[in-house]
């Protein structure tokens, strides 16, 4: 009898570690970004020279979408000269083929849902809220998962309406 219940609390616990283990394999997954065609450094821009997220976003305050920056919102900057590196080089070779970046999308909500950028930024909700502090991290990623209890929290701390029709379409 003691046996029987001694092997059943170490089968409960294996199952308990694998379960945890699969589970951190999920989360590590889920936390790794995909390699964009340029490593972008946000902790650069947005931390050590405190560009805006608005100057290159320019689109996040007028619309639903914030918009990944054109080619041409980093020439106006990098055109000068100065500093040089392999990403940079990479960059101008988008500039020079009149092509667009192909960044690879990280957040992507579900078609029945609405969200606006613009009400967001005018009601003066900082991007880190939702995007993380970018003014630290150097490759972006998935911080928050966007579900609906993540969204629902926040507007009711910051009395944002709550009704489902405001969300949901």
């Amino acid at each position: 009898m003691r046996v029987f219940q001694l092997s059943l609390i170490t089968v409960f616990f294996v199952v308990m570690a694998l379960v945890l283990l699969g589970v951190n394999s999920y989360w590590v997954t889920y936390q790794k970004p995909e390699p964009q065609p340029i490593a972008f450094p946000h902790d650069k821009h947005a931390g050590k020279l405190n560009i805006p997220c608005l100057q290159c976003h320019v689109y996040a305050d007028k619309g639903k979408f914030a918009t990944v920056p054109a080619v041409k919102i980093c020439i106006d900057c990098h055109i000068t000269g100065g500093v040089k590196s392999p990403e940079i080089d990479k960059l101008m070779a988008y500039w020079e083929k009149k092509e667009p970046i192909p960044w690879v999308r990280i957040h992507k909500l579900q078609p029945f849902v609405y969200f606006s950028h613009k009400r967001h930024v005018k009601k003066g909700i900082d991007c880190a809220v939702c995007h993380g502090n970018l003014k630290v991290v150097k490759t972006v990623k998935k911080v928050r998962t966007f579900q609906m209890g993540f969204c629902v929290s926040c507007h009711r701390q910051n009395a944002g309406p709550q009704d489902c029709w405001t969300c949901h379409k």
